[in-house]
């Protein structure tokens, strides 16, 4: 798709109510541990646990002690609250990882430096959380016999310019490749690739929204053809539970998700207010690619989502293909641009108010 012909965007209001899972009743009586667990997944994906499943132990996992104080506060009168701790650690500390793990099922690894411009700025930083990190949680679940770990990544990590998405990148590939250090039947590893939070901490729509009230006469944007992939926090949380119950081990799921214009989301949220262009910043992209050209090549998908599958020896795309799986098509890429699902100025209010 050409940068100056902008896609036709369809009403897709169906996505609003889209759900990739039901209640996951696998995770009744396991000991689950989230990893930044006080960030906006983890505060999502605890309350969703404690709502809908009954876990024998809920391990919130991360180094910020006042947003553990504040958690604690927001879920205290909660009828599963004996279910949680609140453990301080950071995931550069493998001997902590080792602690927390014991006696855990299941592993939810959401912790990692998000913010593009702050990465670039600090990049000994960045690498230290997100590639050491991973090695660490990898080397702590196995130590510690996790049944199953499955990280969080992003769209950056594909075809990565800024050293975020490449930090993703080899995080994504650790812990894949986690599978070929445990003997079968022990811990699996897979990862969760989606694209922007609506209204999560670093995405755009709390930024402009933080403009408006402050009465801003305009709304930046750094590029009038910028496309991204957006998802609710419920969705993501719920795609990350269906992951979890399907999972073989090695896989790189990717949901099915619209794409939307930064103007036009800038539109939806102020019709009335110009808009001044500022550049692109520094590591940032035109688009976001969650699927390569490359990657399409083990890529299978079902009705809801894609699955990128890796090159195992022990692989066995079998159970997929019985669920309906199916090879994409020669020369695909998933991306925000070329995307056939977009996303309407009523659909983003509507995201934003559920």
């Amino acid at each position: 798709m050409s940068d100056t012909q902008p896609p036709s965007i369809a009403d897709k209001s169906s996505f609003v109510n889209r759900n990739f899972g039901g209640k996951p009743r696998m995770l009744d009586g396991q000991t689950i541990l989230v990893t930044g667990g006080t960030g906006s997944f983890g505060r999502r994906f605890v309350r969703r646990l404690l709502d809908d499943c009954e876990p024998r132990r809920l391990v919130v996992f991360s180094r910020d002690e006042q947003k553990h104080y504040d958690m604690s506060q927001e879920l205290a009168g909660h009828p599963r609250f004996g279910a949680l701790r609140f453990f301080i650690g950071d995931v550069r500390d493998v001997s902590r990882l080792e602690m927390a793990f014991s006696g855990v099922d299941i592993v939810i690894h959401a912790a990692a430096m998000k913010h593009v411009p702050i990465s670039e700025y600090n990049p000994f930083e960045c690498v230290h959380t997100n590639v050491m990190g991973a090695e660490n949680v990898v080397r702590a679940a196995l130590r510690a016999n996790v049944k199953r770990v499955l990280a969080l990544s992003t769209d950056k990590a594909a075809n990565p310019i800024n050293l975020y998405g490449a930090s993703k990148l080899a995080s994504d590939k650790i812990f894949v490749a986690g599978n070929n250090l445990s003997p079968v039947g022990r811990t699996r590893f897979s990862v969760v690739r989606y694209g922007n939070v609506v209204g999560s901490r670093g995405s755009v729509v709390p930024y402009f929204q933080r403009l408006l009230r402050e009465g801003s006469d305009h709304l930046p944007i750094t590029d009038p053809r910028m496309t991204r992939f957006w998802i609710t926090l419920g969705q993501g949380v719920d795609f990350v539970l269906s992951c979890l119950e399907i999972m073989h081990g090695g896989e790189i799921f990717v949901p099915k998700i619209p794409s939307m214009r930064i103007t036009d989301l800038a539109k939806a949220l102020a019709p009335a207010l110009p808009h001044k262009i500022i550049g692109i910043r520094p590591g940032e992209k035109l688009h976001e690619t969650m699927i390569s050209i490359d990657d399409a090549r083990n890529t299978i998908e079902l009705d809801d989502r894609f699955i990128i599958e890796p090159a195992f020896a022990f692989w066995d795309r079998k159970p997929y293909l019985e669920s309906g799986a199916r090879n994409v098509a020669e020369g695909f890429s998933y991306s925000s641009d070329s995307n056939s699902e977009w996303v309407s100025g009523d659909d983003l209010l509507a995201m934003l108010a559920g």
